[in-house]
């Protein structure tokens, strides 16, 4: 049906569109209640209201000004269903297979299209919206959840060809799904759009989450993430499976940088939140977690690990969000934690897992180096260098082999006028450059490279030059 042949009241699309955004409230609410029952209640409720809701939408012809609301009711009432069932189901690809309908009904593109399956039909669907282009923010959010589902299902061909289509591309990248993610740029959301449970550039992030963990082999739980993590008002997580293993922490970790580096730091926060609920009732038992880790036990070593890099990360996230002393706490509790945790490396019985203990006190280490510096930048922030000296020189002393932490101890030196320090220094840094950096060949964990790039002075080595050139003019060593 023609959207010239095809009128709707506007008063019936604002009271529809007041009702979704009602429903969306009541949800969120129900995202952010505490008490379980309550919290299944609302949500239930609310998943009732868009069931209904859509049902009065779709017993109406197709219409071009309501199909954007339309779409964002199947969205919603999708990603409420994923979250209270934690999982997707056959008939929610039915329930987007009739949007897509819908959008070609305004066409004249008539009639169920049996003979198409959803690829096909997603390509005519996106052809249309370049008519309709008020309809691409919301065909981009049901793009993101057709997404999430072919995931889930393992279809990674027609994922890609799809991501593909959405950035307009026939590179032949199709191989990579990961760069085809990274790629896909969903169209801003319009500021008096209907209310959304997520919006495209959430899904997105959702999937590159998901993908990623994913890559870690645990598919039998990355699936349980992927339909918690549509739930994102608040992000929420189920415990992890006993007995504990999940690089399912890892990925939280990932997950938090990813939040960080994307400017949203509060997220950030309610996610390390989440996982240390999780996580910190393990702190008590942590010597008989480096027992195991001696006696070749694999994950479980790794506890005290990820309980500090997430008040690592919370002490980052405060710093975004210019809270400087908030920051400087939660640096301080990941250095007691760290302190408190190092093991017996020595102690008789290590070598039975060797290389696993052997990165783990590398990561051990890198740590420490990484709050230290944190943590000393933000004494230089607050114009308190002495303090900020006292943890690069621990940083040195600590983690010898992280070069970061002498840059940072030269620099502050230099502020504080004591140039035979900074002298010596230097030059322990130039013999520094000339060898293998220690421990380079063991692989960090992916949150901890990317936390260790933050902090990495962009200017080093061009401040080591300019130091460099006026060593002659200074005073005989």
């Amino acid at each position: 049906m023609s959207r010239q042949t095809t009128s709707v009241g506007s008063s019936c699309l604002d009271l529809w569109r007041e009702k979704n955004d009602r429903l969306v409230r009541q949800a969120k609410v129900a995202q952010n209640s505490g008490l379980t029952l309550r919290r299944q209640q609302l949500a239930q409720d609310a998943l009732e209201g868009l069931r209904g809701l859509l049902h009065s939408l779709q017993g109406l012809p197709a219409a071009v000004p309501v199909l954007p609301l339309e779409l964002t009711v199947i969205c919603n009432f999708i990603i409420l269903r994923a979250s209270l069932a934690q999982g997707f189901t056959e008939d929610q690809a039915q329930d987007i297979q009739r949007g897509l309908e819908r959008v070609l009904e305004t066409q004249e593109q008539r009639g169920p299209r049996l003979e198409q399956g959803l690829r096909e039909l997603w390509d005519s669907a996106l052809r249309a919206s370049c008519l309709l282009p008020e309809l691409l923010s919301a065909l981009h959010r049901l793009a993101g959840l057709q997404a999430a589902l072919w995931l889930s299902a393992d279809r990674l061909g027609d994922l890609a060809l799809l991501l593909e289509t959405l950035n307009d591309s026939q590179s032949g990248a199709s191989e990579d799904l990961l760069l085809l993610l990274k790629t896909w740029s969903p169209p801003a959301e319009e500021l008096d759009a209907p209310l959304t449970l997520q919006d495209a550039q959430g899904l997105k992030d959702v999937l590159l989450t998901a993908f990623a963990y994913r890559r870690e082999d645990a598919a039998e739980h990355y699936l349980d993430l992927l339909a918690l993590l549509l739930d994102s008002s608040e992000p929420r997580f189920s415990p992890p499976p006993s007995p504990p293993g999940p690089c399912m922490p890892e990925v939280f970790l990932e997950a938090a940088v990813a939040l960080i580096q994307a400017g949203r730091a509060q997220d950030a926060l309610t996610l390390c939140e989440e996982l240390l609920s999780r996580t910190s009732s393990l702190l008590p038992k942590m010597s008989r977690l480096w027992e195991n880790a001696r006696k070749g036990t694999k994950e479980l070593p790794y506890c005290p690990l990820w309980v500090s890099a997430t008040h690592l990360l919370q002490g980052q996230a405060w710093v975004q969000l210019g809270a400087q002393k908030v920051a400087i706490s939660e640096f301080s509790r990941c250095l007691e934690l760290l302190f408190r945790t190092t093991p017996e490396e020595k102690e008789q019985g290590a070598a039975s897992n060797g290389e696993q203990g052997c990165k783990s006190d590398v990561a051990l280490q890198q740590l420490r180096a990484a709050a230290l510096i944190s943590r000393g930048l933000e004494w230089v922030a607050s114009g308190q260098d002495t303090k900020a000296l006292q943890d690069f020189l621990l940083g040195v002393q600590m983690c010898p082999g992280n070069r970061d932490t002498y840059f940072h101890l030269h620099q502050t030196l230099k502020r504080l006028d004591r140039r035979d320090e900074a002298t010596a220094l230097w030059w322990r840094l130039e013999a520094q450059t000339k060898g293998p950096q220690e421990d380079a060949t063991w692989s960090l964990p992916l949150y901890l490279e990317s936390y260790l790039s933050w902090i990495r002075p962009s200017d080093r080595d061009a401040f080591l030059e300019e130091f460099r050139t006026s060593l002659p003019k200074s005073c005989d060593l």
